[in-house]
């Protein structure tokens, strides 16, 4: 999971999900992997590159400093192995809260979720 060279490790608005009917098509498209925090819903996307949308519900992670530490472990990994996904639309949500994990706990279950979509 290291950066490459001439591999574009950037994380741009074509990487990104905006709008909730993109969103909303995740999530009725059914497909999920649930690791131990995380939940990756994955939806192909006819498109040539994978594209992230992240939620972290309040209810799971009270502080909103929390709230923006996973979205960053999400969006890292993501970057960093965007070239090697598949071109799946993918909505990260936490679904446990992370008391007592630690970063390295968090980035090795987005990592394994990611590595686990079908290709």
């Amino acid at each position: 999971m290291t950066d490459l060279p001439g591999v574009d490790a950037s994380f741009r608005d074509a990487h990104r999900l905006r709008k909730t009917d993109e969103y909303s098509s995740v999530f009725a498209f059914r497909r999920a992997l649930k690791g131990r925090w995380f939940i990756v819903h994955y939806r192909p996307n006819g498109l040539d590159t994978a594209r992230l949308g992240v939620v972290v519900a309040k209810k799971l992670a009270r502080r909103a400093h929390l709230r923006n530490l996973l979205k960053r472990i999400v969006r890292e990994n993501f970057r960093k192995t965007r070239h090697a996904l598949p071109p799946h639309d993918l909505v990260v949500r936490l679904h446990a809260k992370v008391d007592g994990a630690t970063r390295a706990m968090l980035n090795e279950d987005v990592s394994r979720l990611l590595a686990r979509l079908p290709r």
